[in-house]
């Protein structure tokens, strides 16, 4: 039969054994110190002057005095004695004086709560994370700080994320309950873009910066320039719609050729501008004005304008610009009206333009 234990050595009672109490009393002195670990310290390498009964420590390298030759051990004190016990793969322990629980790998002693994590393969905060996603975690707040100067940091932070290649994408995805409604990054290329989608599937993008030249655009940006391909006959104190009718540009399709107007997608601020270019009836005496106009009733204050001075027909031009909230669904014109003769708004050169900007 054996003498002791075979994972925490503890003596047995052998048969017909005296004096069993002391086996038995030297069997619950190592039981009262392994079980439940807890060591003063694990960075001592010289005994305590004055232990107390029941101390224990992990002996680091390096020791002195008492301990020499027990690199590694754990030392308990008990019956005024040094006691020397050898840890076993998976033991485990709290070290009172770092405040943290260690395991014995087999070689050394690991920090259970670790001031260090090197090359793990998952991190769930709060929730499971998975190959898919290593790091996963699930709260309401989260907090990077830089390290100040006072504590040995330079009192910047600076956050990086890292591609493979130019045609690969970094960046942040925004999400309602798992659904994308944002992206902010390089996405297939190295143009900082800004997109969003309704759905998760079709992206729009609002905002891209080109990285050679630093120039923002903003392709889903409504705006329009157009012209009439036709000389638009206008009367005197007529106020006629002028037939603009060729969109050359038309981005979110807001100016409608069919309707000579542009209408507002949506709510916001928005420069408008246009250029009429007189063409004579056969009086150099007509005085031509122009305006633009709010949902086909009301000149948009600021705009309404004359050429002044002598004109020359297909020479002669009256520019028109102002800066105007509209709100969704809202169309503008541009109107124009002749004083003293009649005459035309000459074709290809009469044009109408804008832009949201706000």
């Amino acid at each position: 039969m054996s003498q002791s234990s075979a994972r925490l050595t503890l003596p047995f009672i052998q048969a017909a054994q005296a004096q069993k109490h002391v086996t038995h009393n030297e069997a619950v002195r190592a039981l009262d110190m392994l079980v439940q670990l807890s060591f003063e310290d694990d960075a001592q390498t010289a005994p305590p002057a004055s232990p107390s009964e029941g101390q224990c420590y992990v002996i680091p390298n390096g020791a002195s005095g008492d301990w020499i030759g027990q690199d590694g051990a754990i030392a308990a004190f008990l019956d005024g004695l040094w006691q020397f016990h050898t840890p076993r793969i998976g033991w485990r322990g709290y070290v009172v004086a770092r405040a943290v629980m260690v395991v014995f790998d087999g070689t050394d002693w690991q920090e259970l709560t670790p001031s260090q994590i090197q090359s793990a393969n998952l991190f769930g905060l709060g929730m499971n994370a998975d190959p898919s996603v290593p790091f996963a975690a699930k709260l309401n707040a989260a907090l990077w700080s830089a390290l100040y100067n006072g504590d040995g940091g330079t009192g910047s932070l600076i956050q990086t994320l890292n591609r493979e290649n130019g045609t690969s994408d970094v960046g942040l995805i925004l999400q309602d309950d798992f659904q994308t409604r944002a992206l902010i990054g390089l996405f297939g290329d190295s143009k900082l873009r800004f997109s969003v989608s309704p759905d998760g599937n079709a992206f729009n993008d609002a905002l891209c910066i080109d990285q050679a030249t630093g120039i923002a655009d903003q392709p889903r940006l409504p705006r329009f320039k157009a012209h009439t391909n036709y000389d638009n006959y206008v009367g005197v104190g007529t106020w006629t719609k002028l037939g603009i009718n060729v969109a050359e540009n038309n981005d979110q399709a807001c100016f409608g050729p069919s309707t000579n107007c542009f209408t507002a997608p949506l709510d916001g601020t928005y420069l408008l501008g246009a250029s009429l270019m007189y063409k004579t009836n056969g009086n150099a005496g007509a005085r031509m004005q122009g305006r633009l106009v709010l949902n086909g009733t009301t000149a948009i204050p600021g705009t309404t304008s004359e050429a002044s001075g002598t004109h020359n027909s297909e020479t002669t031009t009256l520019p028109l610009q102002t800066l105007t909230p509209l709100s969704a669904g809202d169309t503008i014109e541009l109107q124009g009206n002749f004083r003293a003769f009649d005459g035309y708004a000459a074709a290809d050169e009469t044009c109408f333009w804008g832009t949201k900007i706000g």
